[in-house]
Parts: structure tokens; C-alpha cells; sequence
């Protein structure tokens, strides 16, 4: 059994953003070279995930305006942890989309059904933040 680990950095110019992280982990699994086994990644930061999903740009607009609207991030004040903050829709977010994802390795590949993706979430950006690749498996 082998295991690698890397962090990838991001800065989100905006408050919210999603990035197409695939071409990342799937360098980091040629790196390894572990043929069979699972990558697991997971956002570093309790304002980020880490999620699976089409590479669509009309779907990234829906996400992020149903996010909106089930955790708005004003008014800043209707949240009992923006005291000195505000970012608490960015952690209810965090929550609802999820902080990690395990994807199979077979074959020296990641092993996706058709379109899977892994994406990077931002809901409170504007400062780098780390995701935590890592790959078990021989």
C-alpha cells in the first residue's frame, strides 16, 4: 500500500466562485503512481468544498443562485455569527454542498460515470485556502 498527499492552493477573487479542480487531482494521481486504490479530497477551510458535478456553466449559475437563496449573504446582520464577521452564509453553504469527495482509482484513472467533475466551491473568497489531496492505494 502507497499513500500520497499534496495541498492545493486557491484565491478566489470574489466572495463566491466554483473551479473545474479536475485536471489538478488527476496530475497528483500520475505523481503517485498508484494504478488502484482512492484519491479522497477535501476542502481546508470551513468557508469551501470540495463537490462533484457537470462542468456546465449554466449549472455552476443555478448552484450558486439556489446557495443564495437558502443561506443569502445579506442581510449580514440576520445571523447571529456575523458579530465581528460575515461570513456565516458562507458556512452554511460549506454545509449544504459538503466538504469532501473519494473517488475509486482503476486503471491508473479516475473512475467517474459520464461528465463528474470535481470542483472547488469558494463562499467566502478574496484569501488563499488549501485543499487536501490524498491517495491511497498501490
Amino acid at each position: 500500500m502507497k499513500s500520497y498527499r499534496r495541498e492545493l492552493w486557491f484565491e478566489v477573487p470574489h466572495r463566491r466562485g466554483f473551479i473545474n479542480i479536475t485536471p489538478q487531482v488527476e496530475e497528483c494521481l500520475q505523481v503517485s503512481g498508484i494504478r488502484e486504490g482512492l484519491v479522497l479530497v477535501n476542502a481546508m477551510h470551513i468557508t469551501a468544498s470540495v463537490f462533484i458535478n457537470d462542468d456546465e456553466s449554466g449549472l455552476h449559475h443555478d448552484l450558486d443562485q439556489w446557495l443564495e437563496r437558502l443561506a443569502p449573504h445579506e442581510p449580514v446582520a440576520g445571523y447571529r455569527h456575523n458579530v465581528g464577521e460575515d461570513n456565516a452564509d458562507g458556512h452554511l453553504k460549506r454545509q449544504i454542498m459538503g466538504r469532501e469527495v473519494v473517488v475509486a482509482v482503476t486503471g491508473g484513472a479516475l473512475d467517474f460515470g459520464p461528465w463528474e467533475q470535481i470542483f472547488y466551491g469558494e463562499f467566502d473568497g478574496r484569501r488563499r485556502k488549501r485543499v487536501l489531496v490524498k491517495i491511497i492505494g498501490a
